[in-house]
C-alpha cells in the first residue's frame, strides 16, 4: 500500500509504504467497542463521594426522649430520613471502575480504527512539521495550507474535534502552539489509542516513518 507525502505547505512531497497488516484490516465494531468501553472505564477518577449517617456532621444529641411526647422514635438527627442526613446506598469512593484491556486486543483495535480511517480518507501524512516559535497564528497557517489538500477541506472548520496530529517525540513548540485551537490536537505516536483517534475526523500523521514505526512496534 503506497501513501502520499505532504509538507506543512500542502504540497506532495512523495509516497510511503504502509504495512498490509495494519492499514488493511477489516472493520470489526465489537473489538472496538470492546477496547473503547474499558478506555472510557479506566479514565473514570470515581471521585463521586456521599457521606453515610455516621459521616455527617452533628446528630450527636438524641433529638428528643425515647417515649412519651407521641412522636416517632429518633436516635439522631443525621439518619438518613431525616433532611441534611446521611446518605444510604449512596456512590463512594472507593468504587473502581477499572477494567483489564488485553495489550493484543488494544494493538489490533488500534490497527483496525487506523484502517477504516485510511479507507475514508482520514489520515493525511506530514514530511515534517515545524515552529520556530510558540505562535497560534503559525499554527493556525499550518491547518489552513493543509486544508488545501484534496479531501481535507473541513480541516481547518473551528467546530467539532477536527484533527488529531500524531507526532514521533515530545515537541513543546508543537504542543503549546496548537494547544490555543480548540478543533485541533497534538499527541506523542506512541501515546495514540482507539478512543482517541475516534474523537477526531482527521489524523495527521507527522514524520511518517518514525511514527509508523511506533505504531508497528507495539507489543
Amino acid at each position: 500500500m503506497e501513501a502520499k507525502i505532504y509538507n506543512q505547505d500542502g504540497k506532495p512531497e512523495g509516497t510511503i509504504d504502509l504495512s498490509e497488516s495494519f492499514f488493511n484490516r477489516p472493520w470489526n465494531g465489537d473489538l472496538v467497542h470492546q477496547v473503547v468501553i474499558g478506555l472510557q472505564a479506566n479514565a473514570r477518577s470515581g471521585r463521586a463521594q456521599t457521606k453515610d449517617r455516621g459521616e455527617v456532621r452533628g446528630g450527636g444529641k438524641k433529638p428528643w426522649r425515647q417515649k412519651g411526647t407521641g412522636r416517632a422514635r429518633h436516635g439522631s438527627i443525621r439518619s438518613p430520613l431525616w433532611r441534611g442526613g446521611g446518605v444510604t446506598h449512596g456512590p463512594r469512593a472507593e468504587r473502581l471502575y477499572r477494567q483489564k484491556i488485553n495489550k493484543k486486543m488494544k494493538r489490533q483495535a488500534l490497527a483496525v480504527v487506523l484502517s477504516a480511517k485510511l479507507r475514508a480518507g482520514g489520515i493525511l501524512f506530514l514530511k515534517d512539521l515545524q515552529l520556530e516559535a510558540v505562535k497560534t497564528q503559525k499554527a493556525q497557517a499550518v491547518i489552513n495550507a493543509l486544508s488545501r489538500v484534496k479531501g481535507f477541506n473541513q480541516l481547518n472548520y473551528r467546530q467539532g474535534k477536527r484533527a488529531l496530529i500524531a507526532i514521533p517525540e515530545r515537541n513543546q513548540n508543537l504542543q503549546r502552539s496548537f494547544r490555543n485551537l480548540p478543533a485541533v490536537a497534538v499527541e506523542e505516536a506512541r501515546n495514540l489509542n482507539p478512543l482517541g483517534l475516534l474523537r477526531y475526523r482527521y489524523l495527521v500523521v507527522v514524520d511518517p516513518v518514525r511514527s509508523l514505526e511506533t505504531f508497528y512496534g507495539r507489543k
